[in-house]
């Protein structure tokens, strides 16, 4: 093996243990629950727990892998903006533009939730046509009852 290969060799390993001691990615917290939206039903409920939770609400389940850098930088990175966006443990009414019934009718119908990295390492968050579609209208009407159509 020539020297630089042997650098590398050595290198790689030294800056993964390096990067372990990075601090972000390693606050995982689950704030309490504070106030779920009324759901329609509980079909949308079991759904939205099923492909959404684990970034739109204060219930995430953190896997191992969320804590080892660099993946735990994404995994945090993901989850502090989800519960930004869309927090369903600090469900607002409405008060939220993404609480809004077309708002999410909008996000949802862009097909980009759950987003595809997610549903790789998640697989029981991949949602069929159907039940994209129910969820949809779940959300959808959950956001109405909850007073988020006012606005």
């Amino acid at each position: 093996m020539g020297r630089g290969a042997r650098r590398v060799a050595i290198g790689i390993p030294l800056l993964f243990l390096l990067i372990q001691a990075v601090p972000y990615g390693r606050d995982h917290d689950n704030p309490p629950v504070v106030r779920e939206p009324p759901w329609a039903d509980v079909e949308t409920r079991t759904l939205a727990k099923r492909a959404c939770f684990d970034c739109h609400s204060n219930e995430t389940v953190w896997p191992a892998y969320s804590h080892i850098a660099p993946i735990s930088w994404l995994v945090q990175y993901d989850v502090r903006e989800g519960r930004d966006e869309l927090n369903f443990s600090e469900w607002k009414g409405g008060a939220r533009k993404k609480e809004r019934p077309g708002e999410i009718r909008k996000e949802m119908n862009k097909g980009e939730m759950p987003p595809f990295v997610y549903t790789l390492t998640h697989p029981a968050a991949r949602l069929s046509a159907e039940e994209r579609g129910r969820l949809v209208e779940g959300l959808v009407a959950t956001a109405v009852q909850g007073g988020a159509a006012r606005r």
